[in-house]
């Protein structure tokens, strides 16, 4: 076992657990304050390491937390099963409750969280075992389907020889479970979104089988920020984390079926803008930038404008410093790039600082590079 210290000076202990047939891999880190709860982390396909939520969010998490690392023989498993046999699963459920013994806690005081493979394991586990709480996000309910068509390497490992009819099986798994589970007290909070295309395979015709349970809570996202399956749970990182908190807490709130997101990127609001400009206290507002080459349907291999009362200006791509550029005295400003953009379709924010720091709105400039050191404006 390995002891290192998280960003926000908690002592993060890294080891394997080799009691269980299986040996597994987690990471822990001790409550804040005395809290009397233990948070179980389950992994998505990607999470780095193996280890899901684990990129900092969780330091300010005033429970117990266990990550589990889904990765046994080099694969990922679903924390379930290889070869058709459960012995992973086993191992896994005998962790948990191994550290929530030496805690002096229960399973009612544990809180299952997981997206996507994850967020299938959180349900999974939650409802065979009897564990309380489950913030359950974008899963699969039918994994053996699922593996076999995204996942070939995972559904090898996981199901073996006979992988086709073991895929059926495990195909019935979760849902079973969802039917018949005699923990119906369970607080269950499952996210998905309409941008996601799982949510019609996966989600919804799975919806109707939590109807007699007391406390099912689903959050569905309409959201221009949650296009595809990987970015929902960015997009409900704040949905997820007050969640979280609360039941941490001992409280488990009830929500019911309900919609979020609706957001308008970009949308301008002149009406905001002027009276933002007309009551701002002095040097804290900066104009946008006024681009005036690439011009729609031309030509160009610079950016030109106007910058009103700015010292710079700056151009972005995709969060990428392209560079920047002093504006003259009469606000004109011009920026050639280095090096020439790539062919084909780019997207580049301006925006303009003032000589204090203080930044302005962006403005979109859409143009295609159409040749070497051509730029092409599209928008």
């Amino acid at each position: 076992m390995s002891r290192t210290a998280t960003s926000h000076g908690r002592r993060l202990f890294t080891g394997t657990d080799t009691t269980g047939a299986v040996p597994v891999d987690y990471r822990f880190f001790h409550a804040r304050g005395g809290n009397r709860r233990l948070v179980v982390v389950f992994a998505n396909f990607d999470a780095p390491d193996e280890y899901g939520w684990s990129t900092g969010v969780l330091d300010t998490v005033r429970a117990n937390v266990l990550w589990i690392r889904d990765s046994f023989d080099g694969h990922n498993s679903y924390y379930l099963c290889r070869d058709g046999e459960f012995g992973i699963e086993d191992s896994v459920v005998a962790l948990i409750d191994r550290f929530a013994a030496a805690l002096d806690l229960t399973r009612e005081d544990c809180v299952l969280l997981g997206t996507s493979k994850g967020g299938s394991a959180a349900l999974y586990f939650g409802l065979k075992y009897g564990y309380r709480d489950v913030v359950s996000v974008v899963p699969q309910f039918r994994i053996g389907s699922y593996v076999m068509n995204r996942h070939p390497r995972t559904a090898a490992y996981m199901l073996g020889r006979n992988a086709e009819a073991r895929a059926v099986e495990l195909d019935e798994a979760l849902p079973a479970l969802v039917r018949d589970s005699a923990h119906r007290d369970t607080n269950i909070y499952l996210v998905s979104a309409v941008g996601d295309p799982q949510y019609r395979t996966e989600i919804e015709p799975h919806l109707t089988l939590f109807s007699d349970y007391a406390n099912f809570n689903f959050i569905l996202t309409d959201s221009p920020h949650a296009p595809a399956h990987d970015r929902v749970a960015r997009r409900n990182v704040p949905v997820v984390m007050g969640l979280l908190n609360l039941l941490i807490d001992g409280i488990a709130p009830r929500i019911g079926f309900a919609r979020n997101g609706y957001e308008d990127p970009g949308t301008p609001r002149p009406d905001l803008d002027a009276h933002l400009k007309s009551t701002a206290a002095p040097g804290t507002w900066v104009d946008a930038p006024r681009v005036t080459a690439p011009a729609t349907g031309a030509e160009a291999v610079r950016f030109e404008g106007v910058a009103a009362g700015a010292a710079e200006v700056q151009l972005w791509e995709n969060a990428r410093f392209l560079g920047k550029v002093p504006v003259a005295a009469d606000g004109a400003w011009a920026w050639t790039p280095g090096m020439p953009l790539a062919r084909g379709e780019h997207v580049v924010k301006v925006l303009a600082l003032n000589a204090d720091g203080v930044d302005s709105e962006r403005t979109v400039v859409r143009c295609r590079v159409t040749c070497d050191r051509e730029v092409a404006a599209a928008a």
